[in-house]
């Protein structure tokens, strides 16, 4: 028997409208997790990373077999025969190139050649850190150039080359004195044999083949050069960042307690391993407001502990364990001046480093004393 079409619709199952009604929006099929991250690695900088790495193992070994034949000239030319003479040459070195952690890896090359000794290296390094950061305080000059505020825009530079100033030269009389104890010789982080046997297999016919037709002296240079270059391949390989007032806000009490600000600034610089770069980024947050002055004292120290990270894995390279004790005794040194300072000191000390700073920059004859002071000094060390 044929049924009623009123019937009929009214059993039929109810239709799905799949038309989009006006101004609705039709999710597009889920993506799978894998494929999404997938997307989101970024394969060109990581073997950015790699490339960066080899260079930077290549150099070593090239400054390594050059160092020995530079004994001449560090000993008897530059005349670096105590620890104040490496201070200035280490300083004036890191003017130079611009950066701290090439220098650092020239010390252990000349450690491990024997041309100077580990107290000699130790403040060769220190040297280094201190010629650094005048990095900051020379971008802290582009902007005042550019037409910024002199305080806003020197301020970052002229504050990290005190604190540095003062941590490291502190740094450098608690680190003389663990070395010359001796207790933390034992201390050993070795390459092994496989690294050993590794980088031997691929490294050494590259220093063969410098070596056939080059003096020996001139590898350290070369490698001096690619060292340079593997930095600043791996400063392009990190991610960019955009900083977003909205998320600046969010954590804006956060910049207010030391201990965060000194975690931060060693994070940020054991992931860049350049304290260049951590430190250099200050100077445009300030710029814009999103960090103070007396909140970056505690950063500057936490990424002048983590900076010796390159440093560290080029004394695991050179498989020379006085090469390990000087990085590692440095890096304890300045984590026992820091820690003490945030524990006790830490309000007077930052009035102190602010006060200082804003006469520096309150004008231009204040200004000129402070630079001619931090050239004269490391050419006075490097003299006497």
């Amino acid at each position: 028997m044929a049924q009623d079409p009123s019937e009929q619709a009214v059993n039929a199952p109810p239709r799905i409208n799949v038309e989009p009604a006006a101004g609705e929006i039709i999710a597009s099929p889920a993506i799978a997790p894998s494929d999404s991250l997938l997307k989101r690695v970024q394969w060109g900088k990581i073997a950015l990373f790699f490339v960066s790495l080899f260079f930077f193992i290549m150099a070593i070994t090239l400054m390594k077999e050059g160092a020995k034949g530079l004994a001449p000239l560090v000993r008897d030319t530059f005349k670096v025969n105590t620890p104040a003479n490496a201070l200035g040459f280490g300083w004036l070195f890191a003017y130079l190139v611009m950066s701290g952690s090439p220098v650092a890896a020239s010390a252990l090359t000349f450690l491990d050649a024997e041309v100077i000794t580990k107290y000699q290296a130790f403040a060769m390094i220190t040297g280094s850190r201190l010629g650094a950061s005048f990095i900051v305080l020379f971008i802290g000059f582009i902007y005042v150039m550019r037409g910024r505020n002199r305080a806003s825009s020197l301020g970052m530079g002229l504050l990290s080359l005190t604190v540095t100033g003062t941590t490291y030269l502190i740094g450098l009389l608690i680190g003389t004195v663990i070395l010359t104890t001796g207790v933390l010789d034992s201390v050993q982080l070795h390459s092994g044999a496989v690294l050993n046997g590794l980088t031997d297999l691929i490294f050494d016919p590259i220093v063969d083949f410098f070596s056939s037709f080059l003096p020996g002296w001139s590898l350290f240079f070369i490698g001096l050069g690619i060292i340079l270059v593997s930095f600043n391949l791996f400063d392009r390989c990190l991610p960019e960042m955009s900083i977003k007032e909205s998320n600046v806000g969010r954590v804006s009490r956060l910049v207010y307690r030391p201990w965060v600000m000194f975690l931060l600034g060693a994070g940020v610089t054991m992931i860049s391993m350049s304290v260049s770069v951590s430190l250099a980024i200050l100077v445009p947050l300030s710029h814009r407001g999103f960090v103070r002055r007396e909140n970056v004292i505690p950063y500057i120290m936490g990424a002048n502990i983590t900076t010796f990270i390159d440093t560290l894995l080029a004394a695991v390279l050179l498989d020379n364990p006085d090469a390990f004790t000087v990085v590692f005794v440095e890096m304890l040194s300045i984590t026992i001046v820091s820690a003490i300072i945030l524990l006790t000191v830490y309000r007077p000390y930052e009035r102190g480093m602010l006060r200082w700073s804003e006469w520096i920059s309150a004008n231009g004859r204040n200004l000129a004393i402070f630079m001619v002071t931090i050239f004269v000094i490391p050419i006075v060390l490097l003299l006497i």
